[in-house]
């Protein structure tokens, strides 16, 4: 482990401790009829969020959303509302308006928020004529006040721009020296320090000076403005001196990665989340960048993806797709099951088989939490960016239906989909539980047991449970976890083991099963081969 990856591990725990103690905490936006997005819920459970997703999924809509969510103290009457960071185009001449306008739609914005130690909503809609608020009911009710900083990539002036300020204000620049402070955040990540560093202001435009301390004995600095600097280090200067000395603030920054080297891009996402921690910032960034995505903990990660006639939001903790969609999984084998029990039948049958292919668990890497139901909206996300080829989706023994539907799904899109069906007709839970009582004598002793004591076990659990009135699925489950507590160990170990036990058997079930995986694999290998 690399130590900024050590350094984010020890402040993720502290942010979580901090973020219930908060007088002020945004904790959802609700989006509805804006910009192509129909209904879409956004829970920020963590001071700092990472909006990810492919171009126009709606990652910079939603951060512009946010930022409507207070009332700035500073700021126009205007600058921070729906009516000014999402005006509608409407040409004045009617024979042009119904062509050219922007499609009209009533829209909504819900916020959810703890402000000053209380939690309340607040709605912006759009009527016929204009944006309003309305507070739920709430008498007397108002907007929360909080400091916004919003960047986006138009506020990184280019060359043009500079040159511009140079040109009209060579005689009326106001200067100001730049204490430390200021730039803080911007020296914790830059390879090089400054010796001077001031701001020079003509009206409401202003540019950058550095004076760079050498390395070397020689007396002069290094001098140049802010035209000559790289777009990396203008970005971060210029952050450093924007939220340096905010507090309490929320903190919007859209493709923070803009310019950035990757390990640059590690750094920033460090020093920010320790200025959320130390400043009480929330901060949420859109990226297209995989390293600014684990950068944060898996609850902070929202990974947006425009469907047909709506953006929606994949689950956090389903780390496969997100890898498999930013490149990440190009050299292993990437695996999709329901759920725990599930990857742990693929892991024992990985443990027989990969002795056989010279194949490694490190060579695979497995998605799970996820639903049969939800396999087809899976396919469709990853046929669309041509990466359903790297991915292996495994269903229950009780999911076989949906099969034929996600194979001519995958087929409409003109692709091909792997998919390989656990053992039985029944959940995995359910399947195992009874292998088990079916093949004690060969069972038995992988755990631990004789023969008879195995049997005398789950004859004594089955009674247990005998008058349950759940789900056999749920049943198996408990009766397994019941199992595992009496030999004092976890039910995926259990179930791993077993797995391997009827995987080298030379025939049966689990034999198809791994048969299935062999040429999985060795197909996966030979398209790897061809890229």
């Amino acid at each position: 482990m690399t130590s900024i990856a050590r350094n984010l591990e020890q402040v993720w725990p502290q942010l979580r401790s901090q973020n219930p103690g908060r007088t002020d905490s945004l904790e959802e936006v609700t989006i509805k009829g804006l910009r192509g997005i129909h209904d879409l819920r956004v829970p920020l459970p963590f001071p700092v969020t990472v909006l990810a997703g492919p171009n126009g999924c709606g990652k910079s809509t939603v951060l512009f959303a946010l930022a409507c969510a207070y009332r700035v103290p500073g700021a126009g009457p205007r600058m921070f509302t729906p009516a000014s960071l999402f005006p509608d185009f409407r040409p004045n001449k009617p024979a042009a308006a119904d062509d050219l306008a922007d499609a009209y739609r009533d829209a909504e914005i819900t916020f959810s928020y703890v402000a000053g130690n209380v939690r309340q909503q607040m709605r912006w809609s759009r009527g016929a004529k204009k944006w309003n608020r309305s507070y739920f009911g709430r008498k007397r009710g108002s907007q929360p006040v909080r400091p916004i900083y919003l960047r986006t990539l138009s506020n990184l002036s280019n060359p043009s721009e500079i040159r511009s300020v140079l040109q009209m204000a060579q005689r009326s620049f106001k200067p100001e020296l730049l204490d430390a402070s200021n730039i803080a955040f911007a020296q914790r990540i830059l390879s090089y320090r400054y010796a001077k560093l001031s701001l020079f202001t003509s009206g409401l435009r202003n540019i950058l000076f550095a004076e760079r301390e050498r390395l070397d004995p020689r007396p002069e600095a290094v001098r140049y403005s802010e035209f000559h600097m790289s777009a990396g280090e203008r970005a971060l200067l210029r952050l450093s001196l924007n939220i340096s000395k905010l507090d309490n603030a929320l903190v919007l920054i859209d493709e923070i990665e803009a310019g950035l080297h990757p390990f640059v891009q590690q750094l920033l996402m460090l020093e920010l989340q320790r200025l959320a921690l130390r400043n009480q910032l929330q901060v949420v960034v859109t990226t297209h960048s995989p390293i600014v995505l684990d950068t944060v903990p898996p609850e902070a990660r929202v990974f947006l993806e425009r469907s047909t006639d709506n953006v929606v939001r994949r689950e956090a903790y389903r780390d496969i797709i997100q890898k498999a969609l930013y490149g990440r999984s190009q050299n292993m084998l990437s695996v999709l099951c329901e759920d725990e029990e599930a990857e742990a039948l693929v892991r024992g049958f990985l443990d027989h088989l990969g002795p056989r292919i010279d194949f490694l668990q490190n060579d695979i890497e497995i998605g799970r939490d996820t639903g049969k139901d939800e396999y087809l909206a899976h396919v469709e996300t990853l046929a669309r960016f041509r990466k359903l080829a790297d991915v292996l989706f495994v269903l229950d023994g009780d999911g076989r239906a949906v099969l034929p539907q996600i194979e001519a799904r995958a087929q409409q899109l003109g692709q091909a989909v792997r998919i390989i069906s656990l053992p039985g007709t029944e959940s995995p839970e359910t399947w195992i539980w009874r292998i088990l009582g079916e093949r004690a004598e060969l069972h038995g002793p992988a755990l631990g047991l004789a023969p008879a004591q195995l049997r005398g076990k789950l004859a004594e659990i089955d009674n247990l449970y005998a008058s349950a009135a759940d789900k056999p699925s749920s049943i198996a489950k408990n009766k397994l976890s019941t199992l595992a507590d009496s030999l004092a160990r976890s039910t995926p170990s259990i179930v791993r083991d077993a797995a391997r036990t009827e995987a080298a058997q030379g025939a049966g079930e689990a034999h198809d099963v791994v048969n299935l995986f062999q040429d999985a694999i060795n197909d996966w290998r030979a398209m790897r081969l061809l890229r």
